[in-house]
């Protein structure tokens, strides 16, 4: 990395997102646009690239020396692998080092405790009250009583067809939803969940806001986790806030 880089903390938390692919469809079109026109940024961005990969490659290369050593010995010729471009080791430490100071240690440290916050504060929403009259209400709330009992795939069935007649219908992107994140299948949830955020009917929207956050958590999106997370007023939603802060 060329030394005379003034980053920030939040300029290369900024980078991380865009290399690791963590970025929202508007963040990554003006970060690449911002490629485009600033020649400096482009190769701040490359040396930072540079970094991750010889970090990623070194310590590669050692596990592949340890595992040599233990392999009995030969006398078959070992072909030499082809050159490939390294960063100075002790270049390559500096730089690492900094940018572990710089980034808090989060990066590397804290993934996993993403994944038990969101264990520790998501339980499916508990569904509604499950009263039958006419013959489409009948269907939703067949399928209510699936959701109750955990048949997921099965409330999903019965309200998907429901959904395509009233495809602004909020109650029903909502449980199709929640269905899906309770299913493990956090990316499906989200279609429906940001289709409720995106309605004029906002019964659902408060609490789709919450769980989307949670999704994103799920996904170890952080990121978008926090954007819908400060959208919810639920009292969780502050709580996790505040620990992902940590």
């Amino acid at each position: 990395m060329n030394p005379d880089y003034n980053i920030t903390q939040e300029e290369l938390e900024y980078i991380e997102r865009y290399i690791t692919k963590n970025m929202t469809f508007e963040e990554l079109a003006a970060f690449e646009e911002k490629l485009r026109s600033n020649p400096d940024f482009k190769n701040q961005v490359d040396d930072i690239k540079t970094m991750l990969l010889g970090i990623e490659t070194q310590a590669l290369k050692e596990k592949l020396d340890e595992f040599h050593k233990e392999l009995p010995e030969t006398n078959t010729p070992i072909e030499e692998p082809s050159k490939i471009r390294y960063l100075n080791i002790k270049k390559l430490i500096a730089i690492a080092a900094v940018f572990v100071i710089s980034l808090g240690s989060y990066w590397f440290f804290n993934k996993e405790s993403h994944t038990n916050l969101y264990s520790k504060y998501y339980s499916p929403d508990p569904g509604l009250p499950t009263t039958m009259s006419s013959s489409d209400n009948f269907i939703f709330y067949d399928a209510m009583v699936n959701y109750k009992r955990k048949d997921y795939n099965l409330a999903i069935s019965k309200w998907e067809p429901l959904l395509i007649k009233k495809p602004e219908n909020d109650t029903l992107n909502y449980f199709i939803g929640s269905a899906y994140l309770a299913n493990d299948k956090e990316e499906l949830a989200m279609t429906y969940l940001q289709k409720v955020t995106q309605l004029k009917e906002n019964t659902f929207k408060n609490e789709a806001y919450y769980y989307l956050g949670l999704a994103y958590l799920k996904a170890k999106n952080i990121e978008l986790a926090k954007k819908y997370l400060n959208l919810s007023t639920f009292d969780n939603s502050k709580e996790i806030l505040s620990k992902l802060k940590e």
